[in-house]
């Protein structure tokens, strides 16, 4: 998970990539970078750290242009310590490539050796967002070669994107500034990963911008266009024109559902679904689940453990008609707990994160609605603050079904063995995190509650907790390669619980 954006300005735009880039702090916090254009030469400032504090003022006079491209990262592959593996990439040949990108490609190890083996492309990381900005130049480079002078044109770019689509694999939504021609932007054929696109018509003529979710548009006064298609390349010159092309034999939607539970802002727009409704309507699914209950009866109380299970959790107190109430205070300046590197460290932070209040739990049967449980050290501590505030009873509800698959398309899930849900039932895992109950939503009612915004989506990648894998080249020797590469690289999984 990463945030990405792209724009093509009459004016310098160094400032609207940072405001964008701070509505899209969320994606990542790990590391940040701009690019800008002005012409044919770039300006780059990259650094690890969240936006706010990598930017100064002697960094921003140096991001000089009319266009650029702007990353916050969230490491799923690669190094999480090390500045190099930041973004955008940059390569001198052809024309002058910056890339940013969100994602994961499945097969970057063996792109890795062909670039090497065949092409004599070397890479310098273990960013698989640097195999595909190589991909893509030598894709580039073989489209203009029949070119008398290598004049490049929308055409011969939407060329190299098919040839990118032909042979990457996984998920990737990608913004790519080309020196002295203009600003490019791509899905893979699946739609995987989002990207929007909107456009802001200023005195000079149109201004486009493209982004991983509409509230960067929203916040920068772009007027959304739409969504880019799967396996859709987009490209704006530097005049303000814009080409379009669908660049894949054979695209499906397949949006991420995790964004809709929990990865993306509430006050975004997905593949034309509302991520608040989408919530919203979680819990209307998760209250059918809920009513059938014994214990229904007895919950006294609804509290979402913040902050992006509110919407599940105000329209679960609607159905089951209880009063929602604010247990938990939460301090918005400790990190996210899931890029704690130990359980000690994890466990500290929640509990510096959130503090619960006594009187919303004392003698009460309390309902506690997250939106999801992956490895439940989050869980755990949260209930255990539960019954130390007095709660009677605790039952703890997941608004999405039970993580039990790893993710191979951005997401940094916990290998199969620590996740909690793989191998317990219902009750074990209620044992596990001290709760008397455990309820989670269904796969089909999550789906039905995502997919009623826009019913045009045939399917989701859920491959987290159905284990079905869109892009087809997921194999068990593959995902068990994923948690020796990840187990070695982190020295221990980390958990996206929150």
């Amino acid at each position: 998970m990463c945030g990405i954006i792209g724009i093509v300005s009459h004016g310098p735009v160094n400032q609207m990539i940072y405001d964008g880039l701070l509505t899209l702090q969320h994606r990542g916090q790990d590391a940040a970078g701009i690019m800008t254009a002005d012409g044919a030469m770039f300006h780059m400032h990259k650094a690890q750290g969240m936006v706010r504090d990598i930017f100064r003022t002697r960094n921003m006079r140096d991001l000089l242009g009319n266009a650029g491209i702007g990353h916050v990262r969230y490491p799923t592959a690669g190094s999480a310590s090390s500045v190099h593996e930041s973004q955008p990439f940059y390569v001198n040949s052809p024309f002058g490539l910056a890339l940013a990108h969100n994602g994961n490609l499945t097969n970057s190890e063996q792109l890795k050796q062909e670039l090497f083996e065949i092409d004599a492309r070397h890479i310098n990381t273990n960013s698989d967002s640097e195999v595909l900005l190589n991909v893509f130049a030598l894709e580039l480079e073989r489209a203009v070669a029949d070119v008398p002078g290598h004049r490049l044109t929308p055409e011969r770019i939407f060329r190299a994107v098919r040839g990118v689509h032909e042979r990457c694999r996984g998920a990737y939504a990608v913004v790519v500034m080309i020196a002295g021609y203009g600003l490019l932007a791509f899905r893979d054929p699946f739609g995987i990963r989002p990207l929007v696109y909107g456009m802001n018509e200023s005195m000079a003529g149109p201004e486009y911008a493209v982004a991983s979710e509409t509230v960067a548009l929203d916040v920068l006064g772009f007027a959304l266009e739409r969504d880019v298609a799967p396996g859709e390349a987009i490209f704006i010159d530097f005049a303000g024109h814009l080409h379009a092309e669908q660049c894949a034999a054979a695209p499906s939607l397949n949006p991420c559902i995790f964004e809709y539970v929990y990865l993306a802002r509430p006050d975004s727009v997905i593949d034309g679904v509302s991520v608040y409704d989408a919530r919203v309507r979680l819990g209307e699914e998760l209250s059918r689940v809920v009513l059938a209950l014994p214990e229904a009866r007895e919950i006294d109380v609804v509290i979402p453990i913040p902050d992006s299970s509110r919407p599940s959790a105000l329209e679960l107190a609607t159905r089951l008609v209880r009063p929602y109430r604010e247990g938990f205070v939460k301090n918005r300046y400790v990190g996210r707990t899931f890029i704690m590197p130990g359980q000690a460290m994890r466990k500290k932070s929640v509990r510096q994160k959130l503090n619960p209040i006594a009187s919303e739990f004392r003698g009460k049967t309390v309902l506690l609605v997250d939106d999801s449980i992956v490895r439940g050290t989050t869980s755990r501590e949260i209930v255990q603050m539960a019954r130390e505030a007095g709660a009677k009873k605790v039952i703890f509800a997941s608004a999405a079904p039970p993580v039990k698959y790893p993710n191979v398309y951005g997401i940094d899930m916990p290998t199969p063995s620590e996740l909690i849900a793989v191998g317990k039932t219902d009750e074990e895992i209620a044992d596990a995190i001290g709760a008397d109950r455990v309820v989670y939503q269904s796969i089909e009612g999550m789906k039905r509650a995502i997919r009623a915004g826009n019913p045009a989506i045939v399917d989701f990648d859920a491959s987290c907790f159905d284990g079905c894998y869109v892009t087809g080249d997921i194999t068990v020797d593959f995902l068990h390669g994923l948690a020796r590469s990840r187990d070695a690289s982190r020295g221990e999984a980390v958990s996206a619980d929150e």
